[in-house]
């Protein structure tokens, strides 16, 4: 099966495209067909969830020889919970845990197939370069990224973290990350400034040349790697499975899912889970006081010319959502042309605008709401007080935004909230939030949040001060780069 990218006619087998990362041209590969071809949705529902996985990622990325094999070796084992990603009833509405992974966040799920997908693509495709993976984090992706792929054979990753754009915790996860493999630079400048600067070097290393004949080729673990983004899927069908099993649900009858969303990957995938038959009814984009995506979803414009908010719930403060380029595709019928332009003037002017049939098409299916810092904070403390369940800022964007949903829907649609990181990775918010003691460092503090909820601290997260900084270069974000160039041939 082909890929194609949304900005030209390039196409390219799955595997193929896994390992580019991004298409030449500078788009994300997507499958023009996947709302066409045939998936027994029904039948998955009756699978384990590493069933569930094979056969979604099998219908994904069906070019794989052995996905059972891969999905074994990137799940058994390496999670708290069976199910992978457990359903929780929190009041009335359930919330999706998908942070029980080695790295406390929801970048677990994809980004521990990952590195099964680029090994197995690397052996189909007859590859002997290493694939240096190069990839720009808001704060999750970094470390679920480097718990990945850190002394896999045949890889290398470089990853990009603003220097004050993540919190304590985040950083430490990745600064004291080990394996020969593996190098992480933070960049002056926040996460839009990391993500556009290494799609620059992309292109521009793509563009020279300079790496042929030195035996290494890019890749990323970002979400605009489509195997990266297909992991993703997995997760809603096992929510809705766990629904009808529970008989909270009919099988077939719709649910509506809240998304905390900053790059657009995470929502986009119930979106495909969508057009493989999943019966998602409306898909509601959760966003913080960085609001781009409510303003684009209620509005058409796409403006990333505003003020760069730093806020509690650091993964979502991004203003140039990647992954909408793929929905603008899909809702446009696959044209490039359009897309491309789109693209052209956020690249050259910051800005753009959809016509009505592409907007109308989208708000079809999505909806959209934003929570600011003060609702967010509210929202912690109402929801521990209330239902004694502890969320980090992330998860209380959506939950805020679910709420005010569903006053202006009124009853209707069961719905679930999708949670995307532990608690823990944000002691000082949560503590602030539940009126706890917020003296010492935020490691001092997880301590003290874990005392007062009695909610253990993951395993991957204790003991983390005491662990040794074994990454410590700091760069301008013009410099990106002249570093990947400078690093690449000792990954």
């Amino acid at each position: 099966m082909l890929y194609q990218s949304t900005r030209s006619s390039e196409r390219a087998a799955d595997t193929a495209a896994v390992l580019r990362g991004i298409a030449p041209d500078g788009g994300l590969y997507v499958d023009p067909m996947l709302g066409e071809r045939p998936f027994d949705w029904q039948g998955c529902l009756r699978l384990s969830p590493l069933g569930m996985a094979e056969k979604i990622l099998g219908h994904l990325l069906p070019g794989y020889a052995d996905m059972g094999a891969l999905v074994e070796r990137a799940y058994a084992g390496k999670f708290e919970t069976e199910e992978l990603t457990p359903l929780v009833k929190v009041g009335e509405d359930y919330v999706l845990e998908l942070f029980r992974g080695p790295t406390s966040a929801f970048k677990d799920v994809a980004l521990s197939m990952l590195p099964q997908l680029v090994t197995a693509a690397r052996r189909q495709e007859g590859v002997e370069d290493k694939i240096v993976i190069l990839t720009a984090t808001s704060g999750d992706t970094g470390k679920a990224a480097l718990e990945g792929f850190h002394d896999v054979d045949g890889t290398g990753i470089l990853v990009f973290f603003p220097a004050d754009g993540v919190s304590p915790v985040q950083k430490a996860q990745m600064v004291t990350q080990s394996g020969a493999n593996v190098k992480v630079c933070a960049v002056r400048g926040n996460f839009d400034d990391c993500q556009s600067g290494v799609k620059q070097a992309f292109a521009a290393i793509d563009r020279s040349g300079v790496l042929a004949g030195k035996g290494r080729r890019l890749s990323s673990a970002n979400s605009i790697n489509i195997g990266r983004l297909a992991p993703q899927v997995v997760y809603y069908f096992i929510a809705y499975a766990e629904l009808v099993r529970r008989g909270a649900i009919a099988e077939g009858e719709r649910v509506d899912y809240v998304v905390p969303t900053g790059n657009f990957g995470d929502i986009l995938a119930g979106y495909f889970a969508r057009l493989m038959g999943l019966p998602v009814g409306r898909l509601v984009c959760a966003s913080n006081a960085n609001r781009v995506l409510t303003d684009f979803l209620t509005t058409g414009v796409y403006d990333k010319r505003r003020a760069f908010l730093k806020t509690s719930s650091p993964s979502m403060d991004i203003l140039i959502s990647s992954n909408l380029e793929r929905l603008l595709f899909l809702a446009t019928g696959g044209d490039t042309e359009r897309v491309a332009g789109w693209m052209r003037e956020l690249a050259e002017m910051g800005v753009y605008r959809v016509d009505e049939q592409t907007l109308d098409a989208i708000r079809a299916v999505f909806s959209a709401g934003c929570c600011d810092e003060e609702q967010s904070r509210e929202t912690i403390g109402r929801t521990w007080r209330e239902d004694r369940y502890l969320c980090d800022p992330h998860t209380a964007v959506a939950l805020h935004v679910a709420r005010e949903y569903k006053r202006a829907r009124g009853a209707g649609t069961p719905l679930v909230v999708l949670s995307t990181a532990s608690p823990y990775k944000f002691p000082a918010a949560v503590l602030r939030a539940v009126g706890g003691d917020l003296s010492g460092d935020e490691f001092e503090q997880m301590e003290t949040l874990e005392r007062l909820s009695g909610v253990p601290i993951p395993k991957g997260l204790r003991g983390l001060k005491e662990r040794p900084v074994l990454h410590e270069d700091v760069i301008d974000r013009e410099e990106i780069l002249d570093y990947v160039l400078r690093q690449i041939d000792e990954l």
